[in-house]
């Protein structure tokens, strides 16, 4: 394919299946998606028949499919959106419906280039009975790298990266306790910052990895900072990007950590105020959420007791005052941040870096912080960087 070029339509649409799984895995009731515009032509019905037979073999959850207008909530929209098979309708317009076996193929390599998918992890078990979705991507080289993702986000939103750095060295990333492979459980599993944190050590333990690289994300990267100073032996050194922390007086917070963590505060107290509170905030889910990524960051928005559960792990994240680990960490600690960042404060990463004894900064011009997401190459080079020993030629 040249550069540029748009995928193969059966391609694009197998990624697209594949990466939105976990939010129409997770619904209560099986999404429906619209096709394409009635328009008397046979391609609606085409991509329809296509996504049926992508989805049956990928293992995915299957999806009703209707004309415009079809889709009844907010995330069927976000799940719609995501697929474009009006996109693929007319795709398959121009260029025609592949046979049977050219679909299996594609499909298959698909799978094939899935270093992500659910049967290319593990299932690490905790002490306490957490069920934790693991993955190992990359070479047994060079230093280890574990990326501690927020709190409740699919595994795929951290994707870019780890193609990134998986291309000479160990990647290790996993999801969240109770919110995953627990979802069947109706046991209210330990929800505290120590439990998060000792999921970070089992995950090592299972892919008898002593110590590694850890990389903490947003909500993250204070389970990364908290690990710094309660497991120091595990953690070689540690990245800190786009930090939610809590630092009582002493750094601000945004509007959006403000406002987010007192709704959490109301919905983790019982399963139907968080039924109430996620009515409310499923309503303005999209708001803010750029399209190419919004069918991750909204996956636990995807039930009422997913939304109870995730506000329980979350809360405790955000609320954690990280100001006594500070002292407790020597590591070596590459922060960053940008000053386009309204949905964690800058102000928090500078001040956490000021305090570290072995930090330091970075802070981009420009970038919201979803942008962080989309692995962009200069600051999955930025980390590189650091881990090759390069990164004091790094501002």
């Amino acid at each position: 394919m040249s550069a540029g070029a748009r995928p193969h339509p059966v391609a694009r649409l197998a990624a697209a299946v594949r990466s939105a799984a976990p939010l129409a895995g997770a619904l209560p009731e099986p999404p429906v998606v619209a096709a394409a515009p009635e328009d008397g032509s046979p391609w609606p019905a085409a991509a329809a028949d296509l996504l049926a037979r992508i989805t049956d073999l990928s293992g995915g959850p299957r999806y009703g499919v209707g004309p415009a207008g079809t889709p009844r909530s907010v995330l069927d929209q976000v799940l719609g959106d995501h697929l474009d098979l009006a996109g693929t309708a007319a795709a398959l317009a121009a260029t025609g419906l592949p046979d049977r076996s050219e679909v299996d193929r594609v499909v298959a390599g698909a799978a094939a280039d899935d270093l992500l998918a659910p049967e290319a992890g593990v299932v690490v078990e905790t002490a306490d009975g957490a069920r934790l979705p693991a993955w190992a991507v990359g070479p047994v080289t060079g230093q280890p790298v574990l990326l501690v993702l927020p709190c409740g986000m699919p595994v795929r939103l951290v994707e870019g990266w780890v193609r990134a750095l998986a291309v000479d060295r160990r990647v290790i990333t996993w999801e969240s306790r109770w919110l995953f492979a627990d979802l069947d459980s109706e046991v209210d599993l330990e929800h505290g910052v120590a439990a998060q944190v000792a999921d970070l050590a089992a995950v090592l333990d299972a892919f008898s990895v002593p110590s590694a690289h850890v990389a903490g994300m947003c909500g993250g990267a204070l389970l990364a900072l908290a690990a710094a100073a309660e497991l120091p032996g595990r953690v070689d050194s540690l990245s800190l990007w786009h930090g939610d922390f809590d630092l009582g007086d002493d750094a601000p917070k945004t509007d959006h950590q403000r406002n987010l963590q007192a709704l959490m505060g109301m919905a983790a107290q019982d399963r139907e105020t968080a039924a109430a509170v996620h009515e409310v905030l499923l309503q303005n889910a999209l708001a803010g959420v750029p399209a190419d990524l919004a069918h991750l960051v909204l996956y636990p928005y995807a039930s009422r007791e997913l939304f109870f559960r995730y506000c329980r792990l979350n809360l405790v994240v955000m609320a954690q005052d990280a100001r006594p680990y500070l002292a407790r960490v020597d590591a070596d600690t590459l922060v960053v941040t940008s000053e386009q960042d309204r949905t964690a404060h800058p102000a928090g990463s500078l001040a956490v870096a000021e305090r570290l004894s072995a930090a330091r900064l970075h802070v981009e011009p420009d970038g919201d912080h979803l942008t962080l997401f989309r692995a962009p190459a200069h600051l999955t080079g930025l980390l590189r960087s650091r881990l090759a020993g390069t990164a004091s030629q790094v501002g």
